[in-house]
């Protein structure tokens, strides 16, 4: 029983479950793409049944069940299933849903183009072939494989002691790998992800973080988190749903929405309040509705931790190298398929000399026939026989075997001029092959240059763009070198939606103008906030409820200027009773510097930045609110500002910074303006030497008052006035510090943006009303404005 079970096993390992590491095939996917190939089902030829192929493996070359040829058969036609498919399927195939493809009497199939470049130059000697099972003809030993199948498409298998699970790659990364060895052949496996980025499923999805992919990279095994590609949209009745486009490779969808159902029954998921399935021929679609009151990225966090929307792609990159199993890291798998191109390019090589070589030698016998042409006829007249003519030949002209027989069989047409010419031609060509070909197999670099021109065509015929996205939460690799540093321009609406668009996308104007219509908002939604910042910056939200959330400004999306943007819940854990309220750039979390908070009830609060670095997603505490109160504005300071506070009612008080202590994050600050009725703070601001104080009425009117006016007070009075607050321009929207460099944009409560230059703003006392800075229809308001700093430096 040991020595039959040992048998077996070794059968299982090398003849069954394991692919070649040369041309990442198991013996199975070899033998159909071989009787394929000798069928003529060549990519320009009409698909063909696939029971006539399953027949013709099984018959020839694969003595087991038909069943077991055709599901091997149908998962290289599965686009789903195979990166790069070999067999291009004609009928139903089975899908992503786990249906089962048609039986083979009614599917049809041939080779998909790509599989040309695995079988290319099969006939040239280029590999080894063995005789069948029973001997009856002989197959493959390996494919030429032009192409590096095993990391392409990947391979699993589950042998006798050992298993195989290698992920599929991008066909133009792996290549680049490939030309990064023939270029240095020292490459490190860390030298190759450079290229290599990591695995590319057919099914997109998400790979959480690098450390996976190093590790299988550097020594053949790994465990690598792949997710779901999931959105959240906001629906009808103020709702939101989770939109599923992507799933991890291999995960059954129909499996997947049954899982997600049976969860929402046994109440370990709350808050889905609807699940259907909306994949067409366009795409994938699954829509999770949720619950008004639920928080849509704690249900998609459960999904993730429940379900498999986020699955692990355990790597064993074990292949067959020279019939053993072994395990493999990046650096040694493009090796060992390199050493096969070097040894295929030089047999293809060794072939075509020989070809040449053989015909030069017959075209040296014409050409001495063609000398000596009037004795050659009079020696084949003579001659009783042909043998007799042809040892004639060799024996009076010193020729071959076979150059007397070529001359014998020699037409009449060849003794033409221009036919001598073109024997000539060839003859000359001969030549310089066959010293192009010596040259070759005498140069191991000429060989690696043939490959790596070979490659560089082939990913110019078949390479496409990455599916699966690498996320970069966990690297230590920094994406801000593939980001353009740039001014762009934030908004946020009143009902959470935010866009990114570049600062060059509005021109200046002069004051009283119509404005640019800034985006394409929803009915009774409008622009609530704005802001300049730079695209390498982190981006805080300070919400009302004193809460903050970090985010990069470049992972905000980019959309038209008529877009509505991305929900801010697709971006930030944010809490359903939350709104944005204040936002500022940061470059980085350094010593020395604060932020500075104002509440709508004139609290002020100052905190040391760095106390704000964190990478929780779903937010830290920034203020310690009262009852009924909200947090207003931020500013990032120095700690010697002198801080101005603006109210709706038109009073300002400016005040040292130096007047507020620093505070811990969970503290409540200090009195920062004494107001009276039902005043509240709408505005905070920095001042700075030789600034003017801008205010902003929702009604379109505003002023610049020189700063010097405002007095220097203490922290917690009651203020002064800053504009004069009447029926006629309404209440105050904002205070802003501007300079006379500076440019200001606007924008109301229909998205209409304005962009002007400070200089235009008409300078008076504190106490006036105004003038008209936007022209508003009617029943429009002013809801925001914010500093362009024209300064080139």
């Amino acid at each position: 029983m040991k020595h039959s079970y040992l048998d077996y096993a070794m059968s299982v390992i090398v003849g069954r479950a394991l692919p070649d590491v040369r041309d990442g095939l198991k013996p199975v996917h070899r033998r159909i793409l071989y009787a394929m190939h000798q069928l003529g089902m060549t990519p320009d030829k009409p698909h063909r049944k696939s029971a006539h192929i399953v027949g013709e493996v099984m018959a020839k070359f694969h003595p087991h069940g038909d069943m077991a040829i055709y599901d091997a058969l149908v998962r290289m036609a599965q686009d789903f299933s195979s990166r790069y498919p070999l067999v291009d399927g004609h009928g139903n195939f089975g899908s992503v849903d786990g249906d089962s493809p048609a039986a083979m009497r009614y599917t049809e199939a041939r080779m998909s183009r790509i599989t040309a470049e695995m079988m290319a130059d099969l006939e040239k000697n280029t590999v080894d072939f063995k005789p069948n099972y029973d001997e009856s003809t002989k197959e493959p030993v390996v494919l030429p494989a032009r192409i590096p199948n095993l990391l392409i498409n990947g391979s699993a298998g589950i042998a006798v002691g050992m298993a195989t699970n290698i992920p599929p790659h991008n066909l133009g990364e792996v290549i680049d790998g490939v030309i990064m060895l023939i270029d240095q052949p020292e490459a490190a496996p860390d030298d190759l992800m450079r290229v290599v980025k990591g695995p590319d499923f057919p099914t997109g999805g998400k790979i959480m973080g690098r450390d996976g992919i190093r590790a299988a990279y550097r020594t053949g095994r790994g465990s690598i988190q792949v997710r779901a590609q999931a959105g959240i949209e906001k629906i009808s009745g103020g709702k939101s749903a989770i939109i599923i486009h992507e799933l991890p490779f291999m995960v059954n969808k129909a499996r997947l929405i049954e899982k997600i159902a049976d969860l929402v029954k046994e109440k370990k998921i709350d808050g889905i309040t609807d699940l259907r399935d909306e994949s067409d021929r366009r795409g994938m679609r699954v829509v999770v509705e949720l619950r008004r009151d639920a928080k849509p990225h704690i249900v998609l966090n459960h999904l993730y931790k429940h379900t498999q929307m986020q699955d692990t792609f355990g790597v064993i990159m074990l292949a067959l190298v020279h019939g053993r199993p072994q395990v493999l890291n990046l650096h040694q798998m493009l090796e060992h398929y390199l050493e096969h191109q070097k040894d295929v390019v030089t047999r293809r090589t060794r072939f075509d000399l020989e070809r040449a070589e053989a015909r030069a030698h017959i075209v040296e016998g014409l050409r001495i026939a063609l000398d000596h042409i009037d004795e050659v006829i009079n020696t084949i007249r003579s001659s009783r026989t042909v043998e007799n003519a042809r040892d004639a030949l060799m024996q009076k002209f010193a020729l071959s075997q076979k150059q007397s027989e070529a001359i014998l069989e020699m037409r009449l047409q060849k003794l033409t001029g221009l036919e001598r010419d073109k024997l000539e031609a060839e003859y000359r060509e001969l030549q310089e092959r066959i010293a192009y070909l010596r040259g070759v197999l005498a140069d191991e670099k000429k060989v690696l240059g043939i490959i790596k021109a070979e490659l560089t065509e082939i990913k110019h015929k078949f390479a496409d763009p990455r599916r699966t996205i690498i996320s970069t939460e966990k690297t230590e690799f920094d994406d801000e070198d593939l980001i353009a540093e740039e001014e762009v321009v934030i908004t946020v609406t009143n009902q959470g939606y935010i866009k990114r668009l570049p600062l060059n996308t509005y021109h200046a104007q002069r004051r009283g103008g119509r404005g640019v219509a800034a985006m394409g908002t929803k009915e009774k939604d409008f622009v609530r906030h704005l802001f300049i910042t730079g695209t390498h910056h982190y981006f805080l939200f300070f919400t009302n409820l004193g809460k903050v959330y970090r985010l990069k400004v470049h992972e905000i999306p980019e959309a038209s200027r008529q877009a509505r943007g991305t929900p801010v819940i697709n971006l930030l854990y944010i809490g359903q009773d939350e709104k944005i309220t204040a936002v500022i750039p940061v470059r980085e979390f350094v010593e020395g510097q604060y932020l500075f908070m104002a509440t709508r009830r004139g609290i002020v609060k100052k905190t040391e930045l760095k106390q704000f670095d964190t990478s929780r997603r779903d937010g830290i505490i920034a203020i310690k609110l009262d009852e009924n109160d909200e947090l207003v504005e931020v500013k990032l300071t120095g700690g010697r500002e002198e801080i101005f506070l603006g109210t709706k009612k038109g009073l300002a008080i400016r005040f040292p910074e130096q007047d507020v202590n620093a505070y811990g994050r969970a503290s409540r600050g200090v009195k920062g303006i004494a107001l009276t009725g039902d005043d509240v703070v709408v505005s905070m601001d920095l001042a700075s030497p030789g600034s003017s104080v801008l205010a902003v009425t929702a009604n379109g009117y505003g002023k610049q008052t020189p700063a010097e006016e405002y007095r220097l007070q203490s922290r917690g009075g009651r203020g002064i006035i800053n504009i004069k607050k009447t029926p006629r321009n309404g209440p105050v929207v904002a205070l802003q510090v501007i300079g006379p460099e500076d440019e200001i944009m606007m924008i109301s409560a229909e998205g209409i943006m304005i962009r002007m230059k400070a200089a235009e703003i008409s300078t008076v006392g504190r106490n006036a009303q105004g003038v008209t800075l936007m022209r508003l229809d009617e029943g429009d308001q002013l809801v925001a404005v914010a500093r362009v700093n024209s300064n080139e430096d």
